[in-house]
């Protein structure tokens, strides 16, 4: 897969400035960002892009501060030079340390997770991902059949397999991303990941103790009727990849309308990740 990266040169003059326009990007396929010194990196699929849809987002912020914008296309071929350049290990405190196969392990750690990230996607938002492993840690997966929808490489569901979950199902609508989940399972020993490619209709028609949905704020809202459907009673799932300021109330408001109710979040920056029990 064929990806545009668009190189953000930006002077905002309040911190939250750039947040919105990251946010509102995300809003219309931007799946990964990069911060860099001068503004961020943004990432879609070649298939997602769509240059007046771009255009059309970036006018509400040409008044509110200066930026500018370069678009480049990134072949396949290359993606996995990107990928290397922009994947930073994640420590989560002294517990879990998640990292490349090209980076050192670090034994003192916990938990570790191995991963090959080929040119999928999975830790492109560093702060949610933590978040919600943090969330993981705090709460028990012994036993528990769990869902991960938007698995990019399966780090969640790799996590959730070490934290003694008994089943996993993990889906995303990428092939690659499938694929990475798969052997990544494998570099990591895991044998009771299950993957699928497609998106909510891929669910099978299972009732889940835990599901796990790092993706963003349009299509968690797209697919809480499923997950609603799926999850048991008392059982809880951990929704990251928006903004606390407006998702979070947004996010709140539709899960309330599907018996989900909200628990307790985590931020970082902007970024939130939030519990929710049925």
């Amino acid at each position: 897969m064929n990806y545009y990266e668009v190189l953000f040169t930006t002077i905002p003059t309040e911190d939250y400035q750039q947040d919105l326009l990251i946010n509102a990007l995300g809003d219309i396929g931007f799946d990964t960002f990069e911060e860099t010194e001068l503004g961020f990196k943004a990432y879609i699929p070649e298939i997602n892009f769509n240059k007046d849809q771009l255009e059309e987002t970036l006018e509400p912020y040409v008044d509110m501060f200066t930026f500018s914008y370069e678009v480049t296309l990134i072949p396949q071929k290359n993606w996995n030079e990107v990928w290397e350049s922009n994947f930073e290990p994640i420590a989560i405190g002294d517990k879990v340390f998640v990292r490349a196969t090209f980076h050192e392990p670090r034994p003192q750690f916990d938990y570790e997770i191995v991963i090959d990230p080929k040119m999928a996607f999975g830790t492109g938002h560093h702060q949610t991902t933590a978040m919600v492993l943090q969330l993981m840690l705090e709460n028990g997966f012994v036993g528990k059949k769990v869902l991960d929808m938007g698995c990019g490489t399966g780090i969640l569901a790799i996590m959730a397999a070490k934290l003694g979950a008994a089943d996993i199902m993990a889906i995303d609508y990428d092939q690659i991303c499938y694929d990475s989940t798969i052997e990544n399972a494998q570099l990591n020993n895991v044998a009771n990941i299950t993957a699928g490619c497609g998106s909510k209709e891929a669910i099978p028609n299972e009732l889940y103790d835990t599901i796990l949905a790092n993706i963003n704020r349009n299509i968690l809202i797209d697919q809480m009727p499923r997950y609603a459907e799926v999850l048991k009673p008392e059982g809880e799932i951990y929704f990251s990849g928006f903004y606390e300021t407006p998702d979070l109330d947004i996010i709140t408001e539709e899960a309330r309308k599907h018996g989900l109710k909200y628990i307790t979040h985590k931020k970082d920056s902007e970024w939130v990740a939030a519990k929710f029990v049925k």
